[in-house]
This record gives C-alpha cells, structure tokens and sequence, in this order.
C-alpha cells in the first residue's frame, strides 16, 4: 500500500482544509444527492467531536458527512485518478457526484477510491465522505450502543480513550500512471559491512511487459547501487545502517519502463538494519536494544485525533529532552507522517493495531463485573476475528518497510486468561509472521493473566507487560508493591525465557498537587512510583525496556473515575513537564 507521492508520473493535489459538515440526521436522508444544507464547516485533518461546543453533535452515534467541491488539475488527462482518505473513524463511504466509489471499514488505516470516470480534468466534481463512529462487537476497537430511556443512542466501550470521529488525517486527490507501480517490498539485512535489499515489486497489471530498473541513492543523491527485474537482491557496499538514534536512510528509485517509455517512478525511503531476539535479548543490528520511551496517544486540545504537524514535531522534541529512544502506537496504528519522521530520525516503534478492548472484564481501566467468555459467539467471535486478520493485514501492508518499526504488536491487555484466547489469537499470530518473517511479534498483557494463568504468552516472540502495582493494585503502598512487581518479573523471566518489555507503567497526577507522604495524585507520588519501578527493572536481567504510561495526558469518556481525562502523562494535555519528566530525563540521559 504505497503512499502518494510527487515523481516524474504522479501528482498530488491536498484536499485538507475546511469542508461543508452534517451529522445524520432525517433532514440529510441522501447527503451525497446534493450540496449539504449546512452553515457548519470542518477542518480535516481533525476529529469533528471537540469543534462545535454542541453537545449534541459531541454525543452524536453514527454517520457524519463531510462535503467539498474539487477541481481536477487540467494536465491530469490519461491518469487514473485517486482519492486517497489517510484515516477515517471508523467506517467510511465516499461519493463522487451521487455515485459510490469506495467504502472502508477500519479507523485508523488509508484507503483510495478510483474517481477517473468522475473526476473530469479541468472541472469540478463534489466529493462526499460519510464517517461512522459507531463501535460494534465486529470493528476495532470494539463497542456497543446502547439506548436511553428518551430514545438517544448512546456508544460504550472498554477502552480507556475518546472515541473520537470524523476525518483526523489528510485526504488527498492523487494522479497516478494507468499502469503504475503498485507496491513495493524491501527488507534489509547486512552481510559484513554490506548492507542487503532483497525486494519484490508489483505492477497495477502484471500482464505489462514492463522493465522494472532500481537505483539506490545515498543521503547526497549519489548511486550507490542497482538492481532489476521485480524481485531480486541489491548489495550496498560499505552501507551506513539505520541505527535508534540515527535514522540513515537510502532511496530506492524504482522506474517502470515498456517499449513506449517511462510508464511509473516511485522513490520509497529505505533504512538498513536487522531485528533479532536472542535468547532474552532484543538485538538491532546485532546489538542488545533497550526500549526507553513512552506509550502515547494521538490526542490533543480541540483536535482530538486530528494529526497536527507542529504537535507531532514538539513531541519527537519532548522525547528526544527526555532521553527517549522509542514508543508504542497504543492503541492503533498512528499517521504515516509520525513514521516516517521516526525513520529520519532514528526512533524506534512498536507498531500496534486497534485490537484494544478486546475484555469483557475490563472497562476503561476498571473491573466490569462481567463474567460472560470474552472469546465466542456471545463475546468476541469469528465476525471479530476476521476484522482484527483485515486490521493487521493493513496494517503490515502500510508499514511493512519502515525500519522504525521493530515490532508488530498486535493486541493490547486482550482476556489472554480465559479459555477462548489460544484459538482466537493462534490463527492471527501465524498470519502476522506470514505477512513478515522478518520482525518479532508481541501483545501487551495485563495484570489478571500472569505468568501462571496465561494462556497465548507462549505464541509470541517478546512480553509486554503492562502493570500498575502502587496504582490499581497495592495503591498507595508502594514497599508491597516493589515485592509484587518484583516477584511477578520473576515468574515471567524463569517461566518464558523471553525479552520482557514493561510498555505501561505509571500513577495519575494532578500538576501543582503535593505531599511529604505517599500520596497518590501527587507529583511526589508519581515520581516515587516511577523509581521504584525502576529499580526493579535493573534487577531483572530479561527487561529490555520501559515505556511509561503515559507520555501525556489524553482524553477519555466522562465519569467519576477518569476526572477531565486519563492524567498519567509524564507532560500535561498541553505538553508541560511534571516533575516526573526531569526524574526520566536524569535516568535517561544519564
């Protein structure tokens, strides 16, 4: 699934900006038939739920429709013509005029509808994309509606995030060659000081009797090396390889030629390294890797999940302050933007899909009282299996050749205790390391499936662990809590043998709240948790990493529990330190 680009074959036009909005509602029965009858405009890229100071449109379950006039560039004649949505949460339909070119289910993966036989170059066409954000037993995450005693369909789920809606990505409309470069595969390996990319390349037709030439360029434009045909192997003497914290990349320039000339040309940035586990040991490059860094979210003030460049930015800053070497997608796959900047610049990803909430026991952070079987016809079944097989599936196809991504990890605190899990995650384990052999598979496991009681940790390549001893369990009390969290690191060290990666970690803290004591809510507090979690970490040889919960505050549903959102961030929503953040960057950068 390649990304649009500009090359000598292809253009691209943006369409973000602001366009016609409404939800759905009995006044806009077939929005798609004509211009909305709306005053209300919307900024894509940006999720719609934080705009409008409307509660309705805020609590609105189902369809939204976002509505623009485009005009197609007039040298577009003898293109195929694309629009291509980044992200839209979570179900999609896009219009050209009043026909359906393209749906799409999934939330937080790119998608393309084919407009050429709408889309005349020189004038206009109306694009209409409806968005729906309702979250059922089959989408991921999952959900379900419930309905109030005065009609209002009202949307639940397990997660511990807004669910947020709308359009948070760009949409772009894209030119791309009728016979065109489809997709690239490329994998690096390194042989000596030789760098390897074994590559494989599909046309839009394969029937095409085309000549497929690759050139590799170094930083400074130079041609280090070449290939041809659609699959084979380039060697790349004396290679500079892609190292955390040195995000070197080559190009490779890949042209498709037929006997009437260049048909495509598509440049895909590519990164040599290797990814190992050894043993107890997670290696790049042949060198033991220790994850320092954060689990995050795509969240901020007003946006929502609307993907800022100047926040993406600031962020990779505050990291990079803090000493971090790496972070978790929790709980989704995040913008494109956001990987290729950590390939440029050497951060390490653990790259997750939407499967989270996939436990009937646990609600937003909290126990449901629930003892009906996650897995099954009355849980989470076939239909469920068969949209997290579609959401790993894009997901390896749109990242597969970013060498940030170190590891797929595929679920996240799912009820691996219970009895159905083994058949669910079996099938879907073995896809993903069809998809790619090459890189180690994970899931971040929660406190009620330990060492003892889980029942898939075995189908995995690294442990992650996500744990809240001070917090959830011990509150408060954090000398029982360090002889827990110990004992439990121990357990899976002796039992697996297998790299542990503690990817959640952490105490919610209001910034200004203070104690001498072992006060939860304090600063104070989070910043004794933090400590004493590390030491323990340093003397368990089998953790590989840390990644706190969270690296800052986000939203989540309104209720008693979370009070103005999940405040476990080491920064504030508006990305301020806590006293906690100086305390990482001490142990970090030191």
């Amino acid at each position: 699934m390649l990304r649009p680009q500009w090359s000598p074959t292809r253009e691209l036009v943006s369409l973000d900006g602001l366009w016609r909005f409404a939800a759905d509602d009995d006044a806009v029965p077939e929005p798609w038939s004509d211009r909305l009858r709306t005053e209300l405009e919307a900024p894509v890229p940006s999720s719609y739920d934080d705009l409008f100071a409307d509660q309705e449109i805020r609590d609105h379950v189902g369809w939204v429709w976002y509505q623009r006039t485009v005009r197609v560039p007039r040298g577009w004649d003898g293109s195929r013509i694309l629009v291509r949505v980044e992200a839209a949460s979570h179900r999609a339909r896009v219009y050209a005029g009043h026909s359906l070119v393209a749906t799409h289910d999934g939330g937080f993966t790119p998608f393309d509808a084919d407009v050429t036989d709408h889309a005349i170059p020189g004038e206009e066409f109306r694009l209409t994309i409806g968005v729906d954000n309702e979250l059922t037993k089959t989408t991921l995450p999952p959900g379900f509606v419930t309905v109030a005693d005065d009609g209002r369909r009202q949307q639940r789920y397990l997660h511990d995030f807004y669910n947020y809606g709308g359009l948070p990505r760009s949409v772009w409309l894209a030119a791309v060659p009728p016979v065109r470069i489809e997709d690239i595969t490329a994998v690096p390996d390194v042989d000596g000081a030789d760098g390897i990319v074994r590559y494989d390349i599909v046309l839009s037709d394969p029937s095409v009797a085309a000549d497929l030439s690759i050139r590799v360029l170094d930083g400074a434009g130079r041609q280090v090396a070449e290939g041809h045909g659609r699959t084979g192997e380039i060697r790349i003497p004396d290679a500079i390889l892609w190292r955390p914290g040195a995000g070197h990349l080559y190009d490779l320039v890949v042209e498709a030629t037929t006997e009437t000339g260049v048909r495509d040309v598509y440049t895909l940035p590519v990164g040599i390294r290797t990814v190992e586990v050894r043993g107890a040991e997670f290696l790049i490059n042949g060198e033991p890797f220790y994850f320092r860094g954060f689990g995050k979210h795509e969240d901020s003030p007003v946006r929502g999940k609307g993907h800022d460049p100047a926040y993406m930015v600031h962020d990779f800053h505050l990291m990079r302050w803090a000493g971090a070497n790496s972070f978790r997608t929790s709980h989704y796959p995040y913008a494109e933007d956001v990987l290729e900047y950590a390939d440029r610049h050497g951060i390490v990803v653990i790259d997750e899909t939407a499967a989270v909430g996939l436990n009937l026991a646990i609600g937003a952070g909290m126990g449901t009282g629930a003892t009906r079987a996650t897995f099954g016809p009355e849980g989470f079944g076939d239909e469920t299996r068969a949209a997290h097989a579609r959401a790993i599936r894009e997901l390896v196809a749109r990242d597969k050749n970013h060498p940030s991504v170190v590891m797929w990890c595929i679920t996240n605190e799912p009820a691996s205790f219970e009895e159905g899990a083994r058949p669910y995650f079996e099938p879907l384990v073995a896809l993903t390391r069809e998809l790619d052999p090459h890189r180690p598979v994970t899931f971040a496991n929660l406190i009620q499936a330990s060492h003892e009681t889980d029942r898939i940790a075995d189908l995995f390549d690294v442990i992650c662990l996500n744990r809240y001893y001070g917090w959830y369990a011990d509150g408060g009390d954090l000398r029982s809590a360090e002889r827990h969290l110990e004992a439990e690191l121990r357990g899976w060290e002796s039992t697996y043998g297998k790299p542990l990666v503690m990817t959640e970690y952490g105490a919610d803290t209001i910034v200004g709240t203070h104690s001498v004591y072992d006060q939860p809510w304090t600063e104070e507090y989070q910043l004794a948790f933090l400590e004493m979690y590390h030491r323990v970490f340093d003397r368990i040889p089998a953790v590989v990493g840390e990644q706190v919960w969270n690296f800052a505050d986000f939203h989540t549903p309104g209720s008693a529990f979370r009070v103005d959102g999940n405040k476990k961030g080491i920064f504030t929503r508006d990305r301020r330190p806590k006293a906690a953040a100086h305390a990482l960057r001490t142990r970090w950068r030191g």
